[in-house]
């Protein structure tokens, strides 16, 4: 390779090779196993001051592998430990300890320097420069007082010995008391004592500077200063030079401007390193004392890192950078003026880092660089080292070459290890950082744990590690759950160190992840698995509370979380824990508060807390209460008829106050009565009172917020008002007569409030209205009416009544007009006239009776009438039980109208005139006749179906309203979905009321209305439902035993409704799919619970069932391959045990291909089957034989050893079986009992032929045998479920022994 490329060209090489440097792992098991150049971990600072009186300890810690040796130099030369007695190195480690005690600390002083080296490099430290700390003395001198005049300006100088370092500086007394520091008085940064005018307090001769040696811990002090302040009206030199003043104004009792102390003149510079802390200082004089300011020319000041100390006369600012730079100006201003001063700050740097070198691990023949990347002001120089040595003076190598602040590193080999060390310094200091560099081959490892848990919330980003470490620098791959490589991208992005990071984690990111660490020499994997788990929301949020004190408060806070994740409930009151009190109790989704108090009062908070993330909600309570009471009650403004009425609230208990209250107790009429007067707002504090006479009052008040009132106040004292004449009359007057020839007067009575004095009565006046004659009058008292007597019948009278008491009358009484007693009126109307509408409406007229015979207030007519009979009806039947009906018609109507009669009727009518006092005399009876109308419902309908008809009985209407004409009935079929069929009518003369309808459907409902006619049309119908029987064999019916096939067997329905007797099934299908074995069928019954049952073919297990209402199809999952099964499509009656099959089908499911060889198709096993049948063919034909001559068979032995009777059915004649025959008009056998739903039911008895047989499967032979042996078993026969009863055949009796 040629060296010689320029630098652009190294760099590129570099660039295309930069991705094979390795950083060193920090895992301390990883770097066990590797070799390792030797890396400084501790070193002491740069400037090492220490005390003489204790030791010298210079830190030299390192470590590498194999561990490395240390060695020291002092100011430039080795430093031989092992000579000098006093100096011990710790065991392993280069860290020195001096022991100074006896000797001069002098000696040691120097420049330090640790080396650290093994097999594979030197690494060095700084260089330490050890100093002893110093704390001189004092120089002595002469210290004169001082004398001042007052308002000058003055500066007490320190001076300070130089120490090491430099020393603490502050003013105290001689009782050891800082002097007191402000505005006027400040000490400045080099440790002088500062008056901007000085007054006559400040004279003292304890001024006393004191330094403080931080390292020893001494302090020194210097001599004492003393000062005099003179009070002088007037002084010239000469004067003052006697009294040895030393500051002499010429203005000294007046204000002057400011002016610097310090620093001088109108611009300084200051020098300050960048990182430091820059401190300017400005102190004024004058008179007032100046106020200070700063600001920056041309910028502003840095508000993070600025701030103003000794009274703003310094300003400070930390961490200076370059931007730091420019001019800044104090300000000093009085009220004579102002002074300015500009200090003009550079910033310079000593060396800092940018980038300093990193370790590197490099595989043989790769590329690296060590970048050494330095700032500072001015530029610091670079050199590079090697292993402590300067470059240049290193062995050549031509795979290393230095650009400056670089190292290029190209096709390293094994054994170039080595550790670099990059020295940047200028003027104002240095840096020396070291880096190795160790060539390495090692295979990959994951650094990762195995089989690590990350568990993240949705939408959060999810960080899955794959810290990995080999040389060369191992290539990461990513799969999930072993199978899908991932590629950085939305929504995955692999970083640099091999972190797989999902920006936006969902659920289906979940699962197992792989990472796959592939270099050269070798690929380790790893796994980690990722659980997304669902956000903590808090679904319900507390809600602001307001509680009255004494309530509970309950805040709620439910939470929707994961459920793999535990969640916790915290709350917090004001962001603080809950009070330790048992009225705080907290439930999993509630906080309940007890017994409410003010203390309890702020927000709280509920918080839930997984693993992983939290969620939390605030609410505020405040507590409430009814306000405490108004107080200080006091009377002003008091008049006769006023009083004004002012209070102090109580405490509103944090609910404003909506109203006052204001009542009053009259302690003269109605003591311990408190009444309501008036209300005011709640931001009033006064009322003014309207008062009445002769009341003796006291007042309180009570105020009103949300929660209600408050007690009471007290009473304030008592108010007395004179008597007066009454203000009010009484109210309410009424005249009014009670029975013929009177008038009542009355009124009610004032209270006595508004009596307004003692002795009140009422003036009573009256006189008959449109009369010309003088008022009646009658004084009474403590009474509320007087009866006048005498009086006409129902005629108008003029009232009043008027108040006085023992202070005059009342005011004048208004006149009220009443009336006197009523009587019943004289007379009847006349003209009644009846209108007929219709069949049930008529309206009736009359001419109004003359407003004298009413004899009162006319309130209506009452019309009376009643319904005499129907016109269809002889006269000697009319109704004796009718009762008249009464309609009133109110005011003076002269018609109205008569609802709801019945049509085809004779009524009577007659009218009376109506009065408070009652009703008049009768008019004369009218009558009149109501047409015919529509007439009533049948009174009955009765459905009697047979197989294929029914037979319908009917009654006439209970209310015929007219002549009937005759009957019409509609019917139609109707199916189980509400659906109808056509509709046939047929209509009927009156005198029929039954009918046959023949040639229906069988197992079919049908609906049926029913009507009546007049002239006048149909009335409304009754309405019946029923069903046809079905024809059903014997066999239909399982374990119910022989009955006649041509027998139909019908049930009676009841009579609203009547179900049918059995279903109607259809075509049924069956085929094989992939999901099991598909039945379809046709159904065209009623019925609501319908099963697909099946079994296997030639077994004797239990049908199965599964449910399939209100379907045609099923499909039977779960079938076993290669077995044939037997199916069937059931509907069980709800109504009863009846149940309806469909014939059974054979499915077969096709078998699962098998390597196996199935015996049932081999040919010899099918000959040896064959052979076995043949046989047994030929045993069941001889043994038929001989049953069929009479032969005594083991079940015929059972049968005569158990003779019982409620077993075997006996005749009624011999006790012998009965004989079954098919040409006795198709009856039942003697002695069984068949029901009309065709089933056949067990006698009384619970044991019968059907508990012994197969669900009634068994059969009888000609001779009245038993075929078959009956068992305690109950089993289902399936291959005899849908045989007909006919005569037994060899076929038949085969099948019984199958």
């Amino acid at each position: 390779m040629d060296f010689h490329l320029s630098t652009g060209a190294l760099l590129m090489v570099f660039l295309c090779h930069m991705t094979s440097a390795l950083e060193v792992p920090l895992d301390p098991k990883v770097l066990e196993g590797l070799p390792q150049p030797p890396t400084i971990t501790l070193q002491s600072p740069k400037d090492y001051i220490f005390d003489p009186r204790e030791n010298i300890v210079i830190h030299c810690e390192a470590k590498g592998k194999p561990h490395p040796s240390f060695s020291w130099t002092r100011n430039g030369t080795h430093f031989d430990v092992e000579k000098d007695s006093k100096v011990l190195m710790k065991p392993g480690s280069g860290t020195l300890v001096i022991d100074i005690s006896g000797e001069k600390a002098e000696a040691y002083e120097g420049t330090y320097q640790c080396t650290a080296h093994n097999d594979h490099g030197t690494a060095v430290s700084n260089n330490i420069v050890i100093r002893q700390s110093r704390s001189p003395l004092w120089s002595k001198e002469r210290i004169e007082a001082i004398t001042v005049q007052m308002g000058v300006s003055l500066v007490l100088q320190c001076r300070p010995p130089a120490g090491l370092p430099p020393p603490v500086i502050f003013w105290m007394d001689n009782n050891f008391q800082r002097l007191p520091l402000d505005k006027r008085v400040s000490q400045a940064l080099n440790g002088d004592l500062y008056f901007s005018n000085v007054l006559s307090e400040d004279t003292r001769n304890d001024y006393i500077c004191y330094a403080r040696f931080p390292h020893t811990q001494t302090i020194q002090q210097k001599q004492p200063i003393s000062v005099t302040v003179l009070e002088m009206d007037t002084m010239n030199e000469t004067v003052a030079s006697l009294y040895n003043i030393t500051k002499f104004s010429a203005n000294p009792a007046g204000d002057y401007r400011p002016g610097f102390m310090t620093p001088l003149g109108a611009t300084s510079t200051e020098m300050v390193l960048r990182g430091e802390t820059l401190e300017l200082e400005c102190i004024a004089e004058g008179l007032p004392t100046p106020e200070m300011s700063w600001q920056k020319d041309g910028g502003e000041l840095p508000t993070s890192r600025v701030s103003f100390l000794n009274y703003k006369k310094t300003l400070k600012i930390s961490d200076v950078s370059e931007a730091d730079a420019g001019d800044y100006t104090c300000t000093a201003t009085n009220r004579l003026g102002t002074v300015d001063h500009v200090i003009k700050v550079t910033v310079k740097a000593a060396p800092f880092w940018i980038g300093a070198p990193r370790n590197l691990i490099l595989a043989p023949n790769e590329t690296g660089i060590l970048t050494c990347k330095v700032n500072g002001d001015p530029k610091p120089d670079i050199r590079w080292f090697i292993n402590g040595v300067p470059f240049e003076n290193a062995p050549e190598d031509l795979t290393r070459k230095v650009d400056n602040d670089t190292v290029i590193l190209s096709n390293v080999q094994s054994g170039s290890s080595a550790v670099y060390q990059c020295n940047a310094s200028n003027e104002f200091g240095y840096l020396i950082a070291n880096a190795f560099v160790s060539v390495l081959a090692e295979p990959p490892r994951v650094l990762t744990p195995p089989n690590q848990v990350y568990q993240v919330i949705t939408n959060s980003p999810a960080l899955l590690d794959c810290a990995t470490f080999g040389s060369p620098i191992p290539t990461i791959t990513w799969f999930k759950d072993s199978q899908i490589s991932i590629k950085s991208g939305d929504p995955y992005v692999i970083h640099e160190n091999g972190t797989l990071e999902i920006n936006v984690a969902q659920s289906q990111n979940s699962g197992k992840y792989t990472c796959i660490a592939t270099n050269n020499l070798g690929i380790k994997e790893n796994h980690v698995f990722l659980e997304v788990k669902e956000p903590t929301r808090i679904l319900k949020q507390p809600e602001y509370k307001v509680v009255q004190r004494g309530m509970s408060a309950i805040f709620e806070c439910k939470v929707k979380h994961d459920p793999s994740l535990i969640p916790t409930m915290t709350w917090l009151k004001n962001n603080g824990e809950l009070p330790d009190d048992e009225r705080f109790e907290v439930d999993t989704d509630s906080l309940t508060i007890k017994d409410v108090t003010d203390e309890d009062e702020g927000t709280y908070t509920c918080i839930m807390n997984t693993s992983l993330d939290q969620d939390s909600a605030s609410a505020m309570l405040t507590v409430v209460e009814k306000p405490d009471p108004p107080t200080d009650l006091e009377l002003t403004d008091q008049t006769e008829r006023s009083v004004q009425l002012t209070w102090i609230p109580g405490d509103e208990n944090n609910s404003p106050t909506q109203k006052f209250l204001i009542q009053y107790e009259d302690l003269l009429h109605q003591p311990n009565v408190w009444v309501n007067m008036t209300e005011v707002p709640g931001t009033s504090t006064t009322a003014h009172l309207d008062l009445s006479p002769y009341v003796y009052y006291s007042f309180r008040v009570l105020a009103k917020n949300q929660v209600g009132y408050s007690q009471p106040s007290q009473a304030s004292r008592q108010y007395r008002t004179n008597p007066a004449a009454p203000d009010d009359n009484p109210s309410d007057v009424q005249g009014e007569g009670t029975e013929p020839g009177n008038l009542v007067i009355s009124w009610r009575k004032l209270t006595g409030l508004q009596s307004n004095g003692p002795g009140l009565e009422y003036k009573v006046q009256w006189r008959q209205k449109d009369v010309a004659q003088e008022w009646s009058s009658r004084t009474v008292a403590n009474v509320s009416q007087v009866v006048v007597s005498g009086t006409p019948i129902f005629v108008p009278y003029e009232i009043k009544v008027q108040s006085l008491n023992d202070y005059g009358n009342g005011p004048e009484a208004e006149v009220v007009i009443g009336y006197s007693g009523e009587d019943l009126p004289l007379s009847a109307p006349d003209g009644v006239l009846v209108m007929v509408h219709n069949s049930t409406l008529a309206e009736v007229h009359w001419e109004p009776v003359s407003s004298h015979s009413v004899r009162g207030k006319l309130k209506g007519y009452k019309v009376y009438y009643r319904r005499e009979r129907g016109l269809h009806e002889a006269e000697e039947e009319a109704d004796q039980e009718s009762q008249d009906q009464v309609l009133t018609f109110s005011g003076n109507l002269t018609k109205g109208r008569l609802p709801d009669l019945q049509p085809y009727s004779l009524y009577n009518l007659f009218i009376r005139v109506l009065n408070s006092k009652g009703e008049g005399p009768p008019s004369p009876d009218k009558q009149f006749e109501t047409p015919e109308g529509v007439p009533g419902p049948p009174s009955f309908l009765q459905v009697n179906p047979s197989l294929d008809s029914f037979t319908l009985e009917w009654g006439p209407p209970l209310n015929n309203n007219g002549r009937l004409i005759g009957y019409t009935l509609r019917y139609q079929p109707v199916n189980t979905t509400i659906e109808t069929g056509p509709v046939k009518i047929m209509d009927f003369p009156v005198n029929e009321t039954t009918v046959t309808l023949d040639n229906l459907n069988s197992s079919v409902l049908y609906k049926f209305d029913l009507n009546a006619k007049t002239v006048k049309g149909a009335g409304p119908s009754i309405t019946k439902e029923a069903s046809t029987a079905m024809e059903t064999t014997p066999t239909a019916e399982v374990g119910k035993g022989p009955t006649d096939p041509t027998t139909p067997i019908t049930q009676s329905p009841p009579l609203h409704k009547a179900p049918s007797v059995g279903p109607v099934f259809g075509t049924v299908n069956t085929s094989v799919s992939e999901e099991g074995a598909v039945i379809s069928w046709e159904y065209f019954g009623h019925h609501k619970n319908i099963y697909v049952e099946y079994m296997v073919e030639n077994s004797k297990e239990d049908w199965k069932k599964e449910s399939v209402n209100g379907s045609h199809s099923h499909v039977l999952k779960g079938l076993k391959p290669g077995t044939s099964y037997r199916v069937r499509v059931v509907a069980r009656d709800p109504t009863g045990p009846t149940l309806h099959s469909t014939n059974e089908e054979v499915v077969t499911v096709p078998a699962v291909p098998s390597r196996h060889v199935d015996i049932a198709t081999q040919g010899w096993f099918i000959g040896l089957m064959c052979a076995i049948a043949l046989l047994i063919l030929v045993l069941l034909i001889v043994c038929f034989i001989k049953r069929n001559k009479g032969g005594k068979y083991p079940v015929k032995e059972k049968e005569e050893a158990h003779q019982d009777p409620e077993i075997q059915p006996m005749k009624e004649d011999d006790g012998t079986f009965g004989e079954y025959s098919d040409t006795e008009d198709h009856k039942p056998l003697k002695g069984s009992r068949t029901p009309s739903n065709g089933t056949v039911r067990r006698d009384e008895s619970d044991d019968s032929l059907v508990d012994y047989g197969e669900g009634g499967d068994g059969q009888f032979n000609e001779d009245g045998s038993f075929i078959g042996q009956y068992s305690g078993k109950k089993e289902k026969d399936t291959h005899e479920g849908n045989e007909s009863s006919e005569a037994p055949s060899p076929v038949n009796a085969m099948n019984s022994f199958v």
